[in-house]
């Protein structure tokens, strides 16, 4: 069997196995196999072959490797619904305490408490929504 056509073997495994780790390195390594197979039929010895894969393989890794991973990091998820909630300004309809008050957050009216149940916040304040707890904003005054 000719060198070359094991190469491109080589390089054909290496690149199923990138389709199922995705990993980008195992890629690299298959491209340096592929032109290492080139090399192998225009009759290059086996140790030229070896030195060819070497460098082919580490200006892969080197070069193309870090910028397939800058592209492959996600963006942060959006976040909504309930998720968004904390963080946001409400505003108080009804008297806030530990045992009942109502906040407006967006457009929308939710029940409230301090996330100090000490604290009593007068309606007209501004709060910041701390987190939601079932159906009920937890909030703490603006400063």
């Amino acid at each position: 069997m000719a060198v070359w056509i094991i190469w491109l073997v080589v390089a054909v495994l290496l690149g199923v196995a990138e389709a199922f780790t995705l990993t980008a390195a195992l890629g690299l390594l298959g491209a340096a196999a592929l032109v290492t197979s080139g090399a192998a039929a225009l009759g290059l010895p086996v140790t030229l072959q070896l030195l060819v894969f070497a460098v082919a393989a580490a200006t892969g890794i080197a070069v193309v490797r870090p910028i397939a991973a800058r592209h492959m990091r996600r963006p942060q998820p959006e976040r909504f619904g309930v998720d968004a909630l904390p963080g946001q300004i409400a505003y108080v309809l009804e008297d806030v305490t530990r045992r009942s008050g109502t906040v407006r957050i967006g457009g929308e009216e939710w029940t409230a408490r301090p996330l100090d149940e000490r604290l009593v916040i007068p309606r007209g304040a501004a709060v910041d929504v701390i987190r939601i707890d079932g159906a009920t904003a937890v909030v703490y005054p603006r400063e």
